[in-house]
């Protein structure tokens, strides 16, 4: 440091931090070999708390307000200094601004999935992100335990720490909740109280309050995505026939008011009746598919040296009447027949005794 800087130094006589940034938490006001001027200004704005170090110990925590650097407004640290009541020199101690506002949106999120046992899909894979909010509520605490003599200590310095207690917490959390995984996308507001009030202890440890914790969203791999949006898709469906209807209603009900609306809905009922019809009607090739039942031929009980036979079909009576068991005037009886009749007075056995040779020619 040359010597003007020394100069201006020794004349420092108002002390203040303007915070330009959105993430400084500590701030150390430097000047040249520490030296403030008594009766120097000490400003300390909303937000902020001005923490005087001397000799690598806290003297004073200052909260809001306009100081006038003397002994009798620095008790603690007159005491340190040895001051006499005349004594009017300046004096060496460090000037640490906290900054006691809330840092919000800060980033949370799970690095690796989490494995839940659930009751509906069994072992699933869950990654979950959100936001936390928190500010220094003790900053001499704050100090001692976290930045030290860090002359410019920023959220990027904690943030890590915080966002890891924050996961640990959340992961055992959900893992003992048994809420379906379905059901947890109904349960954000609880589960970030829920983890708020079991963690918030911990931030107080660093002279930090945690005010919030946010869940945003919660979502399975891929694979298991695609797989419930085909099962989702299937049930949204349901029966497809009232689908139609109502898809078919739907799109033809909006063209008018009135009469017209109420024709146009009906011709649109009238078209997914049909439309569902087609659909539940089996096609030509359908009813094809497989081939008719064979023709019942008919068949008769036909009476042999006095006793009834059968019953025989069309072929087995020819072979009879070739055999000679039969005759033209044997009785034959078949279902549907009031009583026997002879063989050459029924219509369907009319061939059975057919010239099998031309008659002769005529002399």
């Amino acid at each position: 440091m040359g010597l003007w800087d020394k100069l201006m130094g020794e004349f420092i006589d108002v002390i203040e931090w303007l915070d330009d940034s959105n993430d400084t938490m500590i701030y150390r006001f430097e000047r040249h070999n520490n030296e403030i001027k008594y009766g120097a200004k000490l400003t300390v704005r909303e937000s902020q708390i001005a923490v005087f170090i001397n000799e690598g110990q806290i003297a004073d925590v200052l909260t809001p307000g306009i100081y006038e650097l003397e002994t009798k407004n620095l008790p603690i640290l007159s005491t340190l200094q040895h001051w006499d009541h005349l004594f009017e020199s300046p004096f060496k101690a460090e000037v640490y601004f906290v900054n006691t506002k809330r840092f919000v949106d800060q980033k949370w999120g799970t690095k690796n999935p989490i494995m839940l046992r659930d009751k509906e899909f069994g072992a699933v894979r869950i990654r979950s992100f959100g936001t936390y909010s928190f500010r220094i509520t003790d900053a001499a605490k704050f100090i001692k335990e976290i930045s030290g003599t860090d002359g410019l200590f920023t959220t990027d310095e904690i943030t890590d720490q915080l966002r890891n207690l924050i996961i640990s917490r959340f992961t055992n959390i959900v893992g003992n909740s048994n809420i379906p995984v379905l059901d947890l996308a109904g349960n954000y507001d609880q589960l970030g109280e829920f983890i708020t009030q079991r963690i918030a202890p911990e931030f107080e440890d660093y002279g930090l309050e945690l005010i919030r914790v946010l869940v945003e969203n919660m979502s399975l791999p891929p694979a298991v995505e695609e797989a419930l949006d085909k099962r989702t898709s299937m049930e949204m469906v349901g029966n497809l026939d009232e689908y139609l209807k109502y898809q078919s209603a739907e799109s033809l009900g909006q063209g008018g008011s009135g009469s017209n609306s109420a024709m146009d809905m009906g011709m649109g009922f009238a078209m997914a009746n049909k439309m569902a019809d087609s659909l539940n009607t089996p096609t030509q090739s359908q009813t094809n598919s497989t081939p008719p039942p064979l023709p019942n031929n008919p068949t008769w009980h036909v009476s042999i040296d006095g006793k009834p036979s059968g019953p025989h079909d069309l072929a087995a009576i020819k072979d009879f009447a070739t055999n000679g068991k039969v005759t033209a005037t044997s009785l034959v009886w078949a279902e549907g027949m009031d009583n026997w009749q002879a063989i050459n007075e029924v219509d369907a056995l009319n061939g059975v005794f057919s010239q099998s040779t031309p008659p002769p020619l005529p002399k």
